[in-house]
């Protein structure tokens, strides 16, 4: 075969296979914290089947128990700490001089 011909052939790469995110023996409880925060972002948002390399049961399960552990009040519904670290007050008035009579 040519040099030249051979350029067009693809290359076969050997990929890892990526472990699935639950394993057999893994019980989806709303109970089971350490697995449930596997599939929340830093915002608190459930993350999506794509993301997760979820089947589709099995992200119906994870959804339904970050739903009941949040109503449960064992998750928060939104984790927004950057919204409390300002540093400076934002009140309207702070520009404003008092006159006096």
């Amino acid at each position: 075969m040519d040099k030249s011909k051979r350029l067009y052939f693809k290359s076969k790469r050997s990929f890892r296979r990526r472990l699935p995110p639950i394993q057999s023996g893994d019980r989806i409880d709303y109970r089971n914290m350490s697995l449930i925060s596997r599939f929340i972002s830093e915002q608190g948002k459930i993350l999506s089947r794509r993301v997760n390399r979820l089947n589709l049961k099995q992200q119906r399960l994870i959804t339904s128990a970050i739903k009941q552990a949040r109503i449960l009040s064992l998750l928060p519904f939104l984790n927004n700490e950057k919204q409390f670290e300002r540093g400076e007050s934002t009140a309207r008035t702070t520009g404003l001089r008092i006159k006096n009579r």
